[in-house]
């Protein structure tokens, strides 16, 4: 596995529990919001030694309750089930976090039940997907993954960074379709902090009042939305 950081401690990125959060070399988007564009990989990307980290982890037993595997996009990695195995045998749940542009490798790990909770990022309704991650998209894929999340996941949850110049308030009518009858949406505000494409750090995100006004969109078609 291509392990690119570690952060040995977080209250936020597993609901409810506490975790430490591994971090995946590469990934097929670019989006210019990316808040780990090291993470792209590329000469100059930082790898970890995989063994370390495991003694890192195995060192936490009993004090953390969970890992979350995020990117790049794990899911590009052919020997994912393999190291979720790894971890998984020594007691911890398991986050995992995903643009969904690989169903085969999801299906995998949810039926192999792998995974206790699953992010997954939806960018933008159909037409604006290729221009907000920055590459070609086989939309295909991406339904199909959802599908299975819905269908297959013990917990999860779906997302979409709000960059207002991306994503108009109609956009947001055509992704509520795209993840209708879905447990959990998370509306995320953009913070431009450190992004792929600096250009981005001068964009803005949705007011207040305006998110709320989404959140009343979203929650037509799940069960619960949330604003981060």
């Amino acid at each position: 596995m291509l392990i690119g950081g570690l952060q040995k401690f977080s209250m936020i990125d597993y609901p409810g529990k506490t975790c430490a959060i591994i971090f995946t070399v590469g990934c097929n988007f670019k989006c210019p919001y990316c808040h780990n564009p090291e993470l792209q990989g590329g000469e100059g990307c930082n790898i970890m030694d995989e063994n370390k980290v495991l003694d890192f982890l195995k060192s936490r037993v009993g004090q953390l309750d969970a890992v979350s595997i995020t990117g790049g996009e794990a899911t590009m990695h052919k020997d994912l089930p393999e190291f979720i195995k790894k971890i998984k045998d020594m007691g911890f749940l398991i986050k995992l976090d995903s643009n969904g542009t690989n169903p085969e490798m999801i299906e995998k790990i949810l039926d192999d039940k792998l995974v206790d909770y699953i992010a997954m990022d939806v960018k933008a309704p159909e037409s604006k997907y290729p221009l907000v991650v920055g590459a070609t998209v086989d939309f295909r894929k991406l339904s199909k993954s959802i599908k299975l999340i819905i269908e297959k996941a013990l917990d999860y949850e779906f997302r979409t960074t709000t960059v207002k110049s991306q994503l108009a308030k109609e956009d947001f009518m055509e992704i509520r379709e795209l993840i209708k009858g879905a447990k959990k949406y998370y509306l995320q505000k953009f913070i431009p902090s450190k992004t792929l494409d600096e250009s981005f750090l001068n964009e803005t995100t949705y007011s207040d009042e305006e998110f709320e006004e989404l959140k009343k969109v979203m929650e037509e078609y799940v069960d619960f939305c949330g604003i981060r």
